[in-house]
């Protein structure tokens, strides 16, 4: 079955989560990596996957779904080893089948590796056409599996030479956790687009794509993965190899919604570079208005720093329903546009003959924004006044992230003011792109921001793969 995302569903989309844990002295790493992806289930929803390594013997359990819907306890007694990977997964490059779902395990001359891959190659065409000429059979449609056959093809003395070979060749982003039969590995991109951090448990170590999954099993954070570094855990402990890195470009909507509010991406806080993002939304876009309410969850703490910045109160003004499921997978269009209804729903309460501030961090199509200022509306609000954390989205991403063509991005073809319009606010504002760089303590360097002024940290301009893209 392929699962269907649903255009109703109007945000970008995280590709995926990765994790992976060596304790040679615990066999039910895979329970850990559970807990770990349960944590990481919000950067991907759509697949879930665990391989483990058993005294050299590696074995992977995979399927489409959430977490807690692809593994029971039957399955992860059955997954036990001192060392594993795991992956959650939101597809942007690659369609929705089981076979797509990660980890990939491959058998190469030199034995077994299994990798999880969170990013985007945007030379992925270009290696694929040239190793398919060469004779390589692909089973996938993903890009992560270009990185693990170049890393077994090449391989001639080492583990880490082979994957210092495979960066030389792959451009775009990637955060990659690997497992071979006696290493645990991760790997970030040259520019640190994707998140990746280290962690200690007991005696042994984690990598994870976010700090709130090192929280959940109970370990401690030890540093951020740097730019262009892999490292490299065994019996012996933690080894760092540095290959030549480029300037730093993290996204910047790890920041704005992506990673969760309670982890700590690169030194910053999440929570906290939200809240100062929306205390300069205030200071920019002031409105008279009787309360702030936000759309929950991702616009919470910004409507919380709009709050206290313009003294205006913040009220909880939209329920949502945390039990409805994945209405992007449903079977119908007409299914899926009546999920907005199911998910959100108006404290008339509270709304009924006020102004409302309506915070939200972002806005990419404005269809769920026309829905639930109508609904506010409906509810009896007397003015809705919409605020953005970030700025007006003109772009598509290239790195991992779904966004939709440009032509389908309501900011890149369409007026402020007609947006207002479009989604039947009374007023629109949106943080600046200045006012976005000093929630993150810079002056505009260090982050990826090109989904708002097409500044690109890596060349895209080879026709064939931005087609690619431009087709999703």
């Amino acid at each position: 079955m392929k699962y269907l995302k649903g255009h109703n569903d109007d945000k970008l989309h995280e590709e995926c989560g990765v994790i992976g844990i060596y304790e040679k002295n615990n066999f039910s790493t895979a329970n850990l990596a559970y807990d770990g992806l349960i944590a990481l289930q919000h950067r991907g929803q759509e697949s879930a996957g665990i391989a483990v390594n058993n005294d050299g013997i590696i074995t992977c359990y995979k399927e489409m779904g959430l977490v807690s819907e692809v593994f029971d306890n039957k399955i992860l007694c059955l997954l036990k080893g001192e060392s594993c990977i795991g992956h959650v997964r939101y597809s942007t490059m690659g369609e929705s089948f089981v076979t797509n779902a990660q980890p990939l395990v491959v058998k190469y001359k030199n034995g077994t590796i299994a990798l999880a891959h969170n990013g985007n190659l945007v030379n992925a065409k270009a290696l694929r056409d040239e190793m398919e000429d060469q004779g390589m059979i692909f089973t996938t449609s993903i890009d992560s599996e270009i990185i693990a056959g170049l890393i077994a093809r090449s391989y001639s003395t080492s583990i880490e030479d082979a994957i210092l070979k495979t960066m030389e060749k792959i451009k775009g982003s990637y955060a990659l956790t690997i497992m071979t039969n006696d290493k645990l590995i991760g790997v970030r991109d040259k520019h640190g687009l994707r998140p990746l951090v280290l962690g200690q448990l007991g005696t042994g170590y984690v990598l994870a794509s976010e700090t709130c999954a090192l929280d959940t099993i109970g370990a401690q954070f030890i540093r951020d993965i740097n730019p262009g570094e892999i490292v490299m855990i065994d019996e012996s402990g933690v080894k760092s190899i540095q290959s030549p890195a480029e300037d730093k470009a993290i996204c910047i909507f790890e920041y704005i919604y992506f990673a969760r509010p309670d982890s700590i991406v690169d030194g910053l806080g999440v929570y906290g570079t939200r809240h100062h993002a929306g205390r300069m939304l205030a200071k920019e876009q002031p409105v008279d208005a009787d309360i702030v309410i936000c759309v929950p969850d991702s616009g919470t703490p910004a409507a919380i720093g709009y709050s206290l910045e313009s003294g205006i109160p913040y009220t909880v003004g939209l329920i949502k329903n945390r039990y409805i499921g994945r209405t992007f997978i449903q079977p119908s269009q007409e299914i899926r546009e009546s999920g907005l209804n199911l998910k959100l729903n108006p404290l008339k309460e509270q709304i009924q003959g006020k102004r409302v501030v309506m915070v939200d961090d972002s806005i990419v199509r404005g269809t769920t924004s026309k829905k639930i200022v109508q609904a506010l509306r409906d509810a009896g609000a007397k003015e809705v006044h919409v605020r953005v954390s970030s700025p007006v989205i003109l772009h598509s991403c290239y790195f991992g992230i779904d966004t939709p063509r440009r032509s389908e991005l309501v900011g890149a073809t369409t007026l402020i003011e007609k947006i207002k319009d479009k989604i039947g606010a009374d007023s629109l504002g949106y943080l600046s792109h200045e006012g976005l760089m000093e929630s993150v303590g810079s002056c505009g360097k260090g982050f990826c921001t090109a989904c708002f002024n097409g500044k690109y940290p890596v060349d895209i301009t080879e026709d064939g793969d931005k087609n690619v893209f431009e087709r999703r």
